[in-house]
């Protein structure tokens, strides 16, 4: 059903430039790889229930921000929350659409899905090329029942601007005095070790291909491909499993109303259910709306999926977006977007 899905939309967002022609409630979007699996989902369902398509392109969260901003797609998508000054001056609202989580995936010989231990320390060091072989002390003291091979690690990163990237690094950065100093956080930094691959889609097909390999993708791209995830040790010392509760756990306490541009980071939060890594997924829209039919069907598709789409949201582990967060984007909208004559396009 997923490869379908792909397909279908990739197609779509590929004859988009003619089927905007026979259809003016087609849209255009691009953006983050991170939410692309339910993107594609509920766009598929969308197009079923009324018509309507919305081609959603998996360029990468850097990649969204600049097309929106060039506007040359109706909307973007970014996990990487746009700054308040960047959203003032490009004048964009951004809004969550889903929540969810990105984990460390491996290839090592034996090793199954949610078997292998790690920390974000060990991780850091992994990916600063400090620890090497799978055998490291560090890591055989954390699975002391695993049988780890003295191979080398293979370190799988993001080779395009990514906000999945951004909020990887984010996290090391947290957990790793080393890593803040040395690299630190953003959509792209200078990696010190690795090879890189476009998009989630990229980073799981390397490390699916690559024994020994170590990488970073969303949960759904780690299920799709069979990719062995690892558990994590969160902020209260407890490993992890990934799943969607974990990623809700982890977004429990969420200050979204304070939060400029409501792009609230979710790494390293408390609890002891909390997954370390979570994230929200964001839209973003021009607040001027110089085709304002385009922009409300935008909004029409996310207020389809906000009402529709949280069951299929879960069957792929993300996290629907609670309804008092709705609430606060519906109201965004009435308020902040605007037809070029100055009139709501949204009510």
């Amino acid at each position: 059903m997923f490869k379908r899905v792909f397909l279908k939309v990739s197609v779509g967002f590929a004859l988009g430039t003619v089927a905007i022609a026979a259809h003016a409630a087609d849209i255009t979007g691009a953006g983050a790889s991170f939410p692309y699996p339910i993107y594609a989902k509920w766009a598929a369902q969308y197009q079923k229930d009324t018509g309507n398509r919305v081609n959603y392109q998996s360029i990468g969260s850097g990649g969204g921000q600049q097309q929106i901003i060039a506007k040359t797609v109706d909307f973007g998508a970014s996990d990487d929350p746009m700054k308040a000054d960047a959203l003032e001056q490009n004048n964009l609202l951004q809004f969550p659409a889903i929540i969810g989580g990105t984990v460390p995936v491996v290839n090592i010989d034996g090793i199954k899905p949610g078997e292998l231990k790690l920390s974000g320390e060990i991780i850091a060091d992994i990916f600063l090329a400090k620890i090497k072989k799978w055998d490291d002390a560090a890591i055989k003291a954390m699975n002391p029942d695993l049988k780890l091979p003295s191979t080398s690690i293979i370190v799988v990163h993001r080779s395009d601007g990514s906000g999945t990237t951004f909020g990887w690094t984010n996290y090391l950065s947290k957990v790793s005095s080393a890593w803040k100093e040395q690299v630190g956080e953003g959509k792209a930094v200078k990696w010190p070790t690795g090879q890189g691959g476009k998009g989630n889609e990229g980073v799981a097909a390397y490390v699916r291909q690559l024994k020994n390999s170590i990488g970073y993708v969303e949960y759904a791209y780690a299920k799709q491909n069979n990719l062995a995830w690892t558990q994590l040790k969160n902020k209260d010392g407890k490993f992890v499993q990934p799943t969607q509760a974990a990623f809700a756990a982890a977004a429990a306490n969420a200050d979204w109303k304070s939060a400029p541009g409501m792009g609230v980071v979710l790494t390293d939060e408390p609890g002891a259910d909390s997954w370390p890594v979570t994230a929200a997924s964001f839209i973003l829209v021009h607040k001027k709306q110089d085709k304002p039919e385009a922009g409300k069907e935008v909004l029409a598709f996310f207020d389809w999926a906000f009402k529709n789409g949280g069951k299929m949201a879960e069957e792929l582990d993300y996290v629907p977006m609670p309804d008092a967060v709705v609430k606060q984007v519906a109201d965004a909208w009435k308020t902040e977007i605007k037809a070029a004559d100055g009139s709501a396009i949204w009510k």
